[in-house]
């Protein structure tokens, strides 16, 4: 038995390398390229004195998947050069809640630009769609801290779930009153888990619902253009922002 352990430590050492490996070839170019969107938009928010609502939507989302990509690589980096880290109390606790801020933040400012995407190029007489295409610039920012709020409580929730877990292996430690402490702690890990499939399925459907409804408008109009040889902007658009929704869908899929 004791000839086993140094083969099988190997192989989980190599297997953190080759995980911290994945993961940084993944995390530098994803954080360069964001990095490089931030540098535009800042160069032009001075060069302009302010941003569009697209452009605030954009500067916030990447630095949302900056921060997310490093505090993942960062996580993953210190488990395997220190996995006694993950032990110290403070330490895991933060970067799992600042990592799940982050990520949500991500989510939810992407679904903001899918659905501003679509209210603000679908065509619809509907009197509520045409009200809201009118009021699209000024709730942005309003949408905006919405899905930090929101991203900031899924952090809250998960800094209280490792701590709940952390709490739950010392109790059942002692078998007294274990399954009176089992059936609390199945649903509090249940309320949580509730919470933070909900923020996932609620920011996807966004994104579905967006999809969907800029893929009717460019449907509709198309319909309208059969008959018009001259090059169409609004076709244009709608083809353009179908492509990014598509992505962030796809992002989604993977993500939920």
């Amino acid at each position: 038995m004791e000839a086993c352990h140094p083969p099988q430590q190997s192989n989980v050492t190599s297997f953190r390398v080759l995980t911290v490996t994945i993961i940084t070839l993944e995390a530098f170019p994803g954080m360069w390229i964001n990095a490089f969107i931030v540098c535009v938009l800042c160069i032009a928010w001075v060069q302009k004195k302010t941003l569009n609502s697209n452009e605030k939507i954009l500067l916030l989302l990447a630095c949302s998947r900056i921060s997310y990509l490093c505090f993942a690589w960062v996580s993953h980096f210190f488990s395997l050069i220190y996995p006694n880290f993950l032990h110290v109390h403070p330490i895991v606790q933060l970067i799992a809640t600042f990592q799940t801020f982050f990520n949500y933040s991500n989510l939810w400012v992407s679904a903001c630009l899918c659905g501003f995407y679509c209210i603000k190029i679908a065509n619809f007489r509907n009197s509520f769609f045409i009200y809201l295409k009118g009021k699209i610039d000024r709730m942005v920012p309003w949408l905006l801290l919405g899905s930090e709020i929101l991203a900031l409580a899924m952090g809250i929730v998960i800094y209280d779930l490792i701590e709940t877990a952390q709490w739950e292996n010392h109790t059942f430690s002692s078998q007294e009153n274990f399954w009176e402490a089992r059936i609390k702690m199945d649903k509090h890990f249940f309320s949580s888990y509730f919470l933070a499939g909900f923020g996932y399925a609620a920011s996807f459907m966004v994104v579905i619902f967006s999809a969907v409804c800029l893929l009717f408008s460019l449907w509709r109009h198309k319909r309208r253009m059969q008959t018009n040889s001259m090059k169409d902007l609004s076709m244009d658009a709608h083809i353009r922002a179908m492509k990014s929704i598509l992505s962030f869908l796809v992002m989604y899929s993977i993500n939920f």
